[in-house]
């Protein structure tokens, strides 16, 4: 029982990082950044690939 409530709960944080570092790589600033230099902020990537790996971890505990 208490696998798979750490699974929910990775899942949900997971989503959560992922939408965030989503919001972080579609904000204005973040545009003009990549528009004069072609660089994506480093918390976008942390919180797109990390919110991906926890929900990756989430799914194989509730097995």
């Amino acid at each position: 029982m208490n696998r798979k409530i750490i699974g929910i709960a990775l899942i949900i944080v997971g989503v959560a990082c992922a939408v965030w570092g989503y919001n972080v790589y579609d904000s204005a600033s973040s545009q003009v950044t990549r528009a004069f230099s072609g660089d994506t902020p480093i918390e976008a990537w942390i919180g797109m690939v990390g919110g991906a790996i926890a929900v990756l971890m989430g799914m194989t505990r509730l097995k």
